[in-house]
């Protein structure tokens, strides 16, 4: 009777696991099953995970209409690499001091960072300061706005309140400073949290098209632009484009590029990335977020 209801326990368990899986890819999979089928076919309707046309068009009409498209990349792909490094990096070494009892501000810093989490200068104010800062028309305006993240400081705070003290006394005991302790003995043993708090970070630059339209004229967007903000202009173009032409017009069945299409193509071209990256920090991201999650 139990070895029976333990088989129906773990069947509905599998059903329901199945159907979750089900429902997680359906919508990628059907977004790549539209940027690989025709254009005009994909105007349609009808497309579900399997494209009914195959074809890779969408993506070199993509390439061949961003023309900035290989700068930006490699612009995406640096800022992304430098921006998670560093933000985390400095995020990490923000919550440390916040993190030891013997720190006596540490509350009083504690406050002024949450309370920065509800107010906020708004965008003409951030606009003066990166003007004064000299960092408009410059790559590192990519860089120094987002190295400090008060969510991100509070998570890894909350890591590091777990850590024994006792093994930073007896470093100290043995005549380590504070930063011997930070990059030998703490660093170390936040891994989990660093490499969680390094996907958002990256995540959230990877995907970031507003600073390169607000803090960079049209002169200087060719050699500093980014990927999301080519693909948002030529999203723009083409959406521009299918809109004036009637769906229904021999215009439209002639061309081969459709908005849909190419909003399909830029979906995956800036999701894979992320794809790629994820799997090697996932098993660090559970323990992360919950390890990181407890109160003082």
């Amino acid at each position: 009777m139990m070895v029976t209801k333990k088989r129906h326990i773990h069947l509905i368990s599998s059903l329901v696991m199945i159907l979750v899986v089900i429902v997680t890819l359906y919508p990628f999979l059907n977004v790549l099953a539209k940027s690989l089928n025709d254009a005009v076919d994909t105007v349609k309707g009808g497309i579900t995970i399997f494209p009914r046309k195959p074809t890779i068009k969408n993506y070199s009409d993509l390439f061949t209409t961003g023309s900035n498209l290989g700068t930006a990349f490699f612009n995406s792909v640096i800022r992304t690499i430098l921006g998670s490094f560093l933000g985390t990096l400095c995020c990490a070494m923000f919550a440390y001091p916040l993190s030891r009892h013997d720190f006596i501000a540490r509350k009083p810093f504690l406050r002024i960072l949450i309370i920065t989490m509800y107010v906020s200068g708004g965008l003409i104010p951030g606009y003066l300061l990166m003007r004064n800062l000299h960092l408009l028309n410059s790559f590192w305006v990519y860089i120094i706005p987002s190295l400090i993240s008060a969510y991100n400081i509070i998570l890894i705070r909350s890591f590091m309140l777990n850590i024994p003290q006792a093994l930073s006394e007896a470093a100290r005991i043995d005549g380590a400073n504070d930063l011997t302790i930070f990059f030998k003995i703490i660093l170390p043993m936040c891994k989990p949290v660093l490499a969680t708090v390094m996907l958002f970070v990256a995540v959230g630059h990877w995907n970031d098209w507003y600073s390169t339209y607000i803090y960079m004229t049209r002169s200087h967007r060719t050699s500093l632009s980014t990927l999301q903000f080519e693909l948002m202009k030529v999203l723009d173009s083409v959406s521009q484009t299918g809109s004036s032409v009637d769906i229904h017009s021999e215009a439209l069945k002639n061309s081969t590029k459709s908005p849909e299409a190419i909003k399909m193509a830029i979906t995956i071209v800036c999701t894979v990335p992320i794809l790629i990256v994820y799997p090697f920090v996932q098993k660090y991201f559970v323990s992360g977020i919950t390890l990181g999650a407890v109160k003082e």
